[in-house]
């Protein structure tokens, strides 16, 4: 048994293959933008996008807002698509989540539906300027996931809006 040991420690094939696996366990274990090059790390950075653990967040800092019980965007938000839109277009960044989500006021049902309108109609303004409408997964949050509080109309007016998530290019 301990000369099978050292031949195997003495075996050049055997020391690579050791190698290797901790190569891909290493590489596994790593995820440091998900495939994206820099320059496409750079125009999420410029349209305002900040990296979370469930990829690149336009939303957070900057919103694309919605009035109360409006399912399309005004010009302002649309013009604020467009130029995301565009920006990531042009660096090969082409897939994207787009989540619609609502205040929490009106039923449950509604709100679902409203959101995922929302997030609808963003999606065809990405779908517009040249991003594959196929490429674009739409979902209706709801009043899920607030981010201030429904309690004031500030706060109601900060959640109704729609997040762009970018996880693979």
């Amino acid at each position: 048994m301990l000369g099978l040991n050292n031949n195997r420690q003495k075996n050049p094939l055997w020391i690579s293959f050791f190698a290797l696996c901790l190569l891909v366990l290493v590489g596994c274990q790593a995820k440091p933008h998900q495939g994206l090059t820099p320059e496409q790390i750079a125009a999420l950075q410029e349209q305002g996008f900040k990296l979370t653990d469930n990829g690149w967040v336009f939303g957070l800092a900057n919103k694309v807002l919605f009035d109360s019980d409006v399912r399309k965007l005004n010009a302002s938000g649309v013009q604020t698509v467009q130029n995301i839109g565009r920006a990531l277009h042009n660096v090969g960044i082409n897939h994207m989540r787009v989540d619609g989500h609502t205040d929490a006021i009106g039923e449950d049902g509604y709100n679902q539906q409203l959101s995922f309108q929302r997030a609808s109609a963003v999606a065809d303004t990405l779908a517009a300027i040249g991003i594959p409408r196929t490429n674009i997964e739409v979902r209706g949050r709801g009043k899920l996931e607030p981010v201030a509080d429904n309690r004031t109309a500030k706060g109601r007016a900060e959640n109704r809006r729609v997040a762009i998530i970018v996880t693979a290019p």
